[in-house]
């Protein structure tokens, strides 16, 4: 096991109509002016978007609206978002959405405190020191961004997929996330699978390590993986299972608050080439990661097929062939692909009508990284052929 540091996750306020806590929570950590940040209007639509205005303005609590952040969540947003929290004097900023609502306030809050322009972080051109809090009512359990200290943002020129923020990333973990899994009851079957897609795949960015020793991680892992997919599967059948509901919720925040990654090496070689593709091609984050998942696996299972192997019988209840654990390590593979299938996310770049004419583009953004290997550019467009 490697050494780590753990600083601790999100305050968790976790339930049936747990946002009606929220203004208390707000003022907790010291709020009164709140930018209320919110997507395209889906909690217009169902009516939280009031219930919550409601809430904030009954508790004395000042509100400034700024909806509108879009899925691959771009730059020119959070540029305009700093612009209204500072014109307005927002001292708090509540994130109502999923991922891409959350990662956009947090690059607002750690870019209204600086004076130059907030892609220099994710160029490495500076260094944060301070941010505005960060509260969250989850409606979308998918990237863990609620509990997480990462965002993710598109730069529209260049098309540019960045972790926002690359030192002293605690300032931008929300101070609380609200988890009322009633919420995600109104979700399409298609968010409700990428939801699914991405959660697994903070696990196996995890998992698939070479680190040694991990034994309690690599379990936390395997448990989280197997609760998707067992949870997956009723969720699919039964959109209103409650129960089902609030595992997965629960499940997206552990998977990638990095609790289940300490004392290990991370892989996030398959959600780079995934961040590459929606950043490209605007397709969901999920189906980007059902795509370059399963050909990142093929393309590198025969490098450390122990790992692989591992996963199959774990996870998958492969039954082991003594005989070959390649073979062990590749039924695996198959049935994390036909998982894909069963919630039908598409698993090859021709089911989204991606074309090959941009790989070179993809193989040069996307970063030099890996744990079981790694990855050069040659690497990258093998990852993509057997994508395709």
């Amino acid at each position: 096991m490697n050494n780590f540091t753990f600083d601790g996750c999100s305050r968790v306020i976790f339930g049936k109509n747990t946002e009606s806590t929220v203004a208390d929570e707000i003022k907790r950590f010291g709020g009164s002016k709140v930018l209320l940040h919110y997507g395209m209007g889906s909690i217009k639509k169902s009516g939280l978007y009031d219930r919550i205005v409601k809430i904030l303005k009954d508790a004395g609590l000042e509100v400034v609206d700024f909806g509108g952040a879009k899925p691959n969540p771009v730059l020119s947003k959070v540029r305009e978002g700093i612009k209204i929290c500072r014109e307005s004097k927002a001292d708090f900023i509540l994130a109502v959405g999923g991922g891409s609502v959350i990662d956009s306030a947090k690059g607002i809050a750690v870019g209204v405190p600086y004076e130059g322009d907030v892609w220099d972080f994710a160029q490495n051109k500076a260094v944060p020191q301070s941010a505005i809090p960060v509260g969250v009512i989850l409606t979308i359990p998918a990237a863990g961004s609620e509990t997480s200290r990462y965002s993710v943002i598109t730069n529209e020129d260049g098309l540019w997929k960045r972790d926002l923020v690359n030192e002293n990333l605690e300032l931008i973990r929300p101070k609380f996330a609200i988890l009322n899994p009633e919420l995600t009851l109104t979700l399409s079957p298609f968010q409700t699978a990428c939801g699914l897609v991405d959660i697994m795949a903070h696990a196996m960015e995890r998992y698939f390590s070479r680190t040694e020793n991990a034994d309690l991680s690599d379990k936390l892992c395997e448990a989280v993986m197997k609760s998707v997919i067992r949870n997956g599967r009723i969720v699919m059948a039964e959109p209103d299972n409650y129960n089902a509901r609030a595992e997965i919720m629960w499940a997206g925040s552990v998977a990638h608050n990095d609790l289940i990654g300490m004392g290990r090496d991370w892989d996030f070689v398959s959600h780079r080439v995934g961040v590459e593709l929606s950043a490209i091609y605007d397709i969901a984050h999920g189906a980007s990661l059902s795509i370059a998942f399963p050909a990142w696996m093929k393309h590198l299972y025969m490098v450390f097929p122990e790992i692989f192997a591992k996963f199959a019988v774990n996870v998958w209840n492969i039954d082991y062939d003594f005989d070959s654990i390649e073979r062990t390590a590749y039924e695996g593979i198959k049935l994390q692909e036909n998982f894909y299938r069963e919630i039908n996310m598409p698993v090859r770049l021709s089911e989204v009508n991606i074309p090959s004419d941009r790989f070179d583009e993809i193989a040069e953004k996307t970063d030099k990284i890996g744990s079981i290997k790694k990855i050069d550019k040659n690497d990258v467009l093998a990852i993509l052929q057997l994508a395709q």
